[in-house]
């Protein structure tokens, strides 16, 4: 079994480099061509079920997938992004941002620590190894999920964690 995790596709928020959490924002033109290229790329990996995060930029992208692949699309609140709280809608190189996103025990003001953020995905990861242990899982998430299931799979120092990122409709595979 594989599980295969993708961020979705370019949002306004994501060109505009702004700091962008559980705010709701839908995906761009470019973010639906991406997903469309994704869905292409996904055609050829033998994906069994798609799984996505509720937010609308997560939920277009993995429809967009989905209906090239001849899937559904199951949803699970676990995948949405971590909650910055006071920093939605801020410059991602805003000093206290950065600041935050380096203590993961740490609670943004107004919002959720990174260690939640892995509590929830991690329990994600395990229910799907014991429901769907011979499938490949395909989960349509956000950039701090898809650097919290990376923890999953392979160790990271801090500063590795600090500075992943998966770009808008990459995808990240991963074998059990």
């Amino acid at each position: 079994m594989k599980l295969y995790t993708v961020r979705h596709g370019e949002t306004a928020w994501n060109r505009e480099n702004k700091v962008c959490g559980v705010t709701d924002v839908e995906l761009t033109q470019r973010g639906r061509e991406q997903a469309r290229a994704l869905a292409e790329q996904v055609s050829g990996l033998k994906v069994n079920r798609i799984i996505a995060s509720p937010l609308k930029r997560a939920m277009e992208t993995a429809e967009i997938v989905a209906g090239r692949n001849g899937l559904t699309v199951q949803v699970d609140p676990r995948l949405t992004e971590q909650d910055y709280g006071a920093y939605e809608g801020a410059d991602r190189q805003d000093s206290g941002f950065l600041a935050n996103k380096r203590c993961f025990a740490y609670r943004y003001p107004g919002g959720e620590s990174m260690m939640r953020v892995a509590w929830r995905t991690y329990g994600l990861i395990e229910e799907i190894k014991v429901k769907y242990p011979e499938e490949n899982v395909l989960l349509v998430c956000h950039g701090g999920v898809c650097r919290v299931i990376n923890t999953y799979f392979r160790d990271m120092t801090n500063e590795e964690f600090f500075h992943y990122s998966l770009g808008n409709c990459m995808i990240e595979e991963y074998e059990w």
